[in-house]
Order: structure tokens, then sequence, then C-alpha cells
């Protein structure tokens, strides 16, 4: 990962929650410079940092935010929705029988053909020989067991997880808000 001093393509701000935390880690809770404008003149963020570009129209002039704040506090607390996404992240986008990080699906534990649902606790992340390797089989018919028995995991769970998988390039104004062990760019 590196820090950079120039603006990520495309002006992104950092989103903070009212209490200064982001959004989410995974994906980093980042908004394009319109929606930032947008939400600065509805009065619903706070500007907490800003770049050194400026947007001008012929009655207003602004530096275009790099960090921003919510003004009212959003609950972190609802349980997550499943979705793909979510559930690689639980799984550390790791597949749950070999390890393999590539070419993920996910595979039912208890197959569907046998009455199995498409729930938290019925669904892991399986590389695609794996899931095929396992079939219609349950884990005990295939010897094929996951690491971890698959459970709904809290939003703080996914927040924890989205912070082992930093993005490629941070802007060194939001590394007051990340908490992630950084270089900074020569």
């Amino acid at each position: 990962m590196q820090v950079v001093s120039h603006p990520p393509f495309g002006w992104p701000a950092l989103v903070l929650n009212a209490d200064y935390r982001p959004l989410s880690y995974y994906p980093l809770s980042l908004w394009p410079w319109q929606d930032v404008i947008k939400a600065v003149f509805l009065e619903r963020v706070d500007v907490v940092s800003t770049y050194d570009q400026t947007i001008r129209s012929p009655t207003f002039e602004m530096k275009l935010p790099s960090v921003v704040s919510l003004k009212r506090y959003v609950a972190q607390d609802r349980p997550p929705a499943f979705t793909r996404f979510n559930l690689f992240l639980r799984d550390a986008f790791t597949c749950q029988y070999c390890s393999a990080g590539e070419d993920l699906t996910f595979d039912h534990v208890l197959p569907r053909s046998r009455g199995g649902r498409t729930t938290w606790e019925n669904i892991v992340t399986a590389c695609a020989r794996c899931n095929l390797t396992k079939g219609g089989r349950t884990p005990r018919e295939a010897g094929m067991h996951p690491h971890y028995p698959p459970r709904r995991p809290s939003a703080f769970e996914l927040q924890d997880r989205g912070r082992r998988f930093p993005p490629n390039h941070l802007h060194q104004s939001w590394l007051d808000y990340l908490y992630w062990d950084v270089e900074l760019e020569a």
C-alpha cells in the first residue's frame, strides 16, 4: 500500500461517520467529488480536510473536500446483508476447503438438492475446483469440511475483516482516520 500526496484519480473524498470513523473499510467509504459537493450544499456533511484543487462557478468557489464527516450518525450495528461480497469478506477471500484465493464461488454446505438454503449458516466460500469436487454431497460424504463453520457475522466483524485488506493507494489526508500500518511514499 502506498500513501500518496497527489489526489487519487477522480478526487474522491473519504466519508466518515459522525464519530469520525470510516463508514466502511472494505470497500473504503469513498464518494466521488460530485456527490460530496452535493452533500455539502445539502448540509449533510462537514468538510474535515481539502485537496488543493478548487472548483468554481460564476458565483461560487470551493476547495474539493478530501475528507468529510456525516452530520448525523449512521448506526453500524445492523446485521450485514447476505451478499457475495460480504460472504467472501467473512471468509477472507479464501476457499474454506483448500485455502485457495482464486476462482472463488460459494458452496452450499448442505446442498440445495438436499434442502440446503442460501443463508449465512449454510454457505461458505469455495474455489471452483473444490465446489465441483464436493458437488451435491455433504461435507461428510465428500470428506471435505470447511475450515470454519459457516455463521452470520456481525457488522463489526466484517469491518474488522475489511481492515485486513487495505486499498493500494491512500491519500495522506485520510491517514488520521484509518487504522492500517502504512509506509509513506518518497
